[in-house]
Parts: C-alpha cells; sequence; structure tokens
C-alpha cells in the first residue's frame, strides 16, 4: 500500500512510498482501511522533534476509515463499521481513568515503542502516537477507534479525532464558558477555530480571534468570531473590555510567549486556557506577586479536557444540529502523493484544514 514516511527526525518532507505494509494484526487488534486523513500542526511538530516519536514514523493523527477486520476478542466493532482514529485512548483502569479524568490517560504511550508498518519488506517503522494516518491502511488497538454514524463524511469524520475535539472540548469541558462572556483565542488554526465555534455554542456574547496572518483572520469571522485582530493589537482590545480584561482567553498555538501574552488580556479573575502542544523546554515566567493578586486560572486542556468519546459524540450532535461547521474548516483536499504540499501550505497559514484523500 502507500503511506508517506518520515526517515528522520528533523526533516521537512516525507516520502511517500507504495511499498508499505501495515503491520502486527492479531488478537485485541484491528485493520482499518482509511479514507480520509487531515494534516494538523502536531504532526509537523513530531517531524521537528518537538513532539516526542521514534522515526521512521508515518505521521498523521487525525483519519477516518472503515473497519476491515478484527481481531481475536474485539467487540462492538465490525467489518463495514465507521471509524475515526483515537491518538490516545484511555484505558478505563489507570488512577485518571477511575478519577473521571480519561483524557490524561497515558497508557497507550507504552505502544510508541512497538513498529505498526515495515517499508520495503525489511524495515520498521512506526505510526504516529501508534496511529499513522497518512497510510492507506492501518492496524490500531481496538480502543483506538471511536465509532461514528455512518452518515458522517469521512473527510469530516477526520477532523474529530483531535483538531475540533481538543478546541471544542476546550471551551465546553475545560473553561465551561458562560453565556455572555468576552473571549479572546489566539490563534486561527484549526483548534483554534474549534475552540471559537465552541465558545460561540456556549453563548460568548464577544469573540475576538488573534492571528498575524490577515487571510486566518478573515475566515475567523465565518465560524462566530465578532472581532479578529493581528497580535499588536490584542493589549489595546484587552483594555477596551469591561473589567480591563476577557474572561476567558484561548491559547492555540503552543509557544510561551502566546502564553504569556494571553495572561496579560485577560482579567483579573479570568481564565488563561492552554490548548497549544509546544515544546518542553520552551519556559513561561509568571512572579508569584501576580498570580496571588490577579486570580488568574491558568487551565492547561488537553484533547478537549474530558472524556474523549463523549466530545467526539457531542461533535457530531452538534454537527448534525447545525451548530457546528466542520465542512467550513476543510480549505484544501489533496491525495496523499502531495502531502508535502499539503506540509507546505499549513506552514505558510494559507491552510486551515487540508483533508488527504486516500481513496
Amino acid at each position: 500500500m502507500r503511506a508517506a514516511i518520515l526517515q528522520k527526525t528533523g526533516q521537512d518532507t516525507l516520502d511517500v512510498r507504495d511499498d508499505v505494509e501495515a503491520i502486527g494484526f492479531g488478537p485485541g487488534r484491528v485493520r482499518v482501511r482509511l479514507h480520509a486523513a487531515s494534516l494538523c500542526h502536531s504532526d509537523l511538530s513530531a517531524m521537528a522533534g518537538v513532539l516526542p516519536q521514534p522515526a521512521p514514523f508515518v505521521p498523521g493523527h487525525e483519519g477516518a476509515g472503515e473497519v476491515v477486520e478484527v481481531g481475536e476478542g474485539v467487540t462492538g466493532l465490525a467489518p463495514g463499521d465507521r471509524v475515526v482514529l483515537c491518538w490516545m485512548p484511555p484505558c478505563g483502569s489507570c488512577h485518571a481513568c477511575l478519577h473521571g479524568r480519561t483524557h490524561l490517560c497515558v497508557s497507550s504511550l507504552r505502544r510508541l515503542s512497538t513498529p505498526t508498518f515495515r517499508v520495503g519488506g525489511d524495515t520498521d517503522a512506526y505510526g504516529f502516537y501508534s496511529t499513522g494516518t497518512f497510510a492507506e491502511e492501518l492496524v490500531v488497538a481496538a480502543d483506538a477507534l471511536l465509532p461514528v454514524p455512518a452518515d458522517l463524511p469521512y473527510e469530516l469524520a477526520a477532523l474529530i479525532g483531535c483538531g475540533v475535539t481538543t478546541g471544542l472540548g476546550a471551551a465546553v469541558n475545560t473553561a465551561r464558558v458562560e453565556p455572555g462572556s468576552a473571549v479572546a483565542v489566539i490563534g486561527a488554526g484549526g483548534v483554534g477555530i474549534a475552540a471559537v465555534q465552541g465558545a460561540r455554542i456556549c453563548g460568548a456574547a464577544r469573540i475576538t480571534v488573534v492571528d498575524p496572518v490577515e487571510s486566518r483572520r478573515e475566515r475567523a469571522l465565518g465560524f462566530g468570531a465578532t472581532e479578529a485582530i493581528a497580535p499588536e493589537d490584542l493589549k489595546s482590545a484587552a483594555r477596551g473590555v469591561p473589567g480591563g480584561g476577557f474572561d476567558y482567553v484561548f491559547e492555540a498555538v503552543g509557544r510561551s510567549a502566546t502564553v504569556r501574552a494571553g495572561y496579560d488580556a485577560a482579567r483579573r479573575g479570568g481564565a488563561v486556557v492552554v490548548i497549544g502542544a509546544g515544546a518542553a523546554d520552551d519556559k513561561v515566567a509568571f512572579s508569584l506577586g501576580e498570580l496571588f493578586f490577579n486570580e488568574k486560572r491558568l487551565l492547561p486542556s488537553m484533547y478537549g479536557g474530558g472524556d474523549v468519546r463523549r466530545t467526539a459524540g457531542r461533535a457530531v450532535d452538534l454537527w448534525r444540529a447545525g451548530r457546528l461547521d466542520l465542512a467550513g474548516m476543510i480549505t484544501h483536499r489533496l491525495p496523499l502523493a502531495e502531502v508535502n504540499e499539503a506540509i507546505r501550505q499549513m506552514r505558510s497559514g494559507e491552510a486551515l484544514r487540508t483533508v488527504l484523500t486516500l481513496d
């Protein structure tokens, strides 16, 4: 089959090959035929080494397809089922899972050291965070699959695997945005736009999007943002909000500078919700005095800040009700062979979400 491979961490481009095999099928495992995969900035972070992932590997963690074959002991899934990949599935038995914090379960990270692809018949390769959706087929553990309704198109379902669930959940689960509130979202990529939609769904009265790329600012207005500004205008915009700052600031970039800017733009007693996945050595500084005096809440939000299956199901329900725009988030569609063009578009800010078609 065909798949896109990163041969070495730090490389800028992928090799698209047709001599790749999905391996590891057996008890508890499921073979999936991918139909659509979405490019997320986390894929680029893994390619650069910002997120840990052994190489060579197949990037991609947002994907949707159909079940082809189920291994012994697999229940609740059957050939023909439409599914979305879940890159960090909860185990159900660890401390986090038993205390209702299933999105903090890290048991699946142990799988990172297990190859799931073979290239050229003799070279093992990994799937990004045990998925690897830039391939026509993959084999994953059954718990890494989220069943979705058959009427949800594959290209829309792919977005639910990470970006939409992460951004929507940050607003609904982590921040619990209150109706009538003032919200700022720093970063108008796929996750940021999902947070914008989540804030709108929660009833926010003012949603200010902050992004350096003009085209992305303009697109944000179509998803519920009430204004879109450049980063240099954030301070003055915050001063103009009653209370001297925003009730909620969502940071969807993953950099210390934007986290600090978000903290400064929040009102006293407000919340700064950190969604972006940043580097381990990128540190942000706060004084003890300002933390005590301002009482601003710092709320990291990982994978939607709640049970991923519930949040993904909620996204489907909101889409069906016409309240969550998934189709509008897809700005480009490309075949797998043009994955490097999709990467270029994301890096330049041209694309909000590019879907790779794998049919």
